[in-house]
């Protein structure tokens, strides 16, 4: 979006670590999709889910470029 400050510049395959733990106890996610919304997979139980990149944003601590491509 023209005018919005991104502070990561996700892209498929990205492992993502959050601040908080999903219920299964892990904080590492891979983001599958990349748009609007970013599509995420459970590293721990393989669980999806989308989040909006606002929110996505917040909630994680750092990106490591050499996940799954």
């Amino acid at each position: 979006m023209p005018g919005k400050f991104f502070l990561y510049q996700y892209q498929e395959g990205d492992v993502i670590t959050m601040k908080k733990k999903h219920p299964c106890g892990s904080k590492e996610w891979t983001a599958i999709r990349v748009g609007g919304e970013v599509k995420l997979r459970c590293r721990g139980c393989g669980r999806e889910m989308e989040m909006d990149r606002p929110t996505l944003e917040k909630s994680t601590v750092k990106v490591d470029r050499t996940g799954e491509q």
